[in-house]
């Protein structure tokens, strides 16, 4: 039953991702979640987030922010990234992650999402039939919607990680 919020990876953050082995793999793009995945809630578009969407570009990817904030946010942070984006996605919607693969010319076997919370981001991954690499949040300042959420994922997290045990 849990299932359908589990990612297919659990990683410490998106800037530790394999990138370059997703690609030899045949991926070509990858929708990105913003607020505690890139940087803190919020924060405007850092170094280390500049630098790895220019990595991303040079090795071939179409990259696509999807974010359920409101467009000022999200042009804030991607005026240094440069990617496609949409606001006001109402994830976990499949129709946002169906229209970034539409902007980036994309399909679902070649796509995959990166984001940091499990009933949102994961779930509407999965449902759209995503590869979803979920990371842990950058910051621990959020939302009081989020953090509550937060602790019903906090069990959801520990039936997967069990079966990634049973598995191993």
């Amino acid at each position: 039953m849990l299932e359908c919020f589990y990612p297919d990876e659990y990683l410490d953050s998106a800037y530790v991702v394999d990138y370059a082995g997703f690609y030899k793999r045949g991926y070509r793009g990858i929708i990105f979640d913003i607020d505690n995945t890139l940087v803190p809630h919020g924060a405007p578009a850092d170094e280390r987030a500049r630098a790895l969407f220019g990595d991303l570009k040079s090795l071939g990817f179409e990259c696509c922010l999807l974010s359920n904030n409101q467009r000022e946010r999200v042009e804030m942070f991607n005026v240094d990234i440069g990617a496609h984006f949409i606001e006001d996605a109402h994830k976990p919607s499949r129709k946002g992650y169906e229209r970034a693969m539409e902007c980036m010319g994309t399909t679902r076997e070649n796509t995959l999402f990166v984001g940091d919370q499990l009933f949102t981001d994961v779930y509407g991954a999965r449902r759209t039939g995503l590869y979803s690499v979920l990371v842990k949040p950058i910051h621990p300042k959020e939302e009081i919607q989020i953090v509550l959420k937060r602790y019903l994922e906090r069990i959801v997290l520990y039936f997967y990680k069990r079966q990634l045990r049973k598995k191993n």
